[in-house]
């Protein structure tokens, strides 16, 4: 059964439809830029855009991810400023999206512009608990940072 989330179309001047999967195997939905005039990311350049949504996740074992698209990160270099973007469950603000152009060309988002994507992942949240010494030992105990792969 899937999960209802409250959201709140913020911009119906520029659009009024719901967020919708593609397929039925989709993991996220689109978000569209709801900017009224095209925008020029030159290269190097950061912006945060408004997506004209609100939700309310709601239900603290879920969160929300905002993640490029995988089109527009490869073939343009459109990719979000901050890698990720976190909802928490409670959060009820617009989602804004932070994007960058690592390309070496400018980028022109346009109004409605499928720019970013909306998945709703489950969330664990740990009991931590401070010791001196863990329980269990392992092989690996402090290698990081591609230790397991120069072997």
């Amino acid at each position: 059964m899937k999960p209802t989330i409250e959201l709140k179309l913020l911009r119906p001047d520029i659009f009024s439809s719901l967020p919708e999967y593609g397929t039925s195997g989709s993991a996220g939905v689109d978000l569209r830029a709801a900017i009224e005039t095209p925008l020029v990311l030159e290269p190097g350049q950061c912006e945060l855009l408004p997506t004209g949504i609100a939700i309310h996740i709601g239900q603290e074992s879920m969160a929300g991810m905002i993640l490029p698209r995988s089109g527009l990160g490869h073939k343009k270099g459109l990719i979000l400023g901050n890698s990720v973007g976190l909802i928490d469950s409670d959060y009820q603000g617009e989602l804004m999206v932070s994007c960058w152009n690592r390309s070496n060309a400018p980028i022109e988002i346009t109004p409605l512009m499928r720019f970013a994507q909306l998945v709703i992942v489950p969330v664990i949240q740990a009991n931590f608990v401070a010791v001196d010494e863990f329980t269990d030992t392992t092989v690996r105990q402090q290698g990081g940072f591609g230790h397991t792969g120069t072997r």
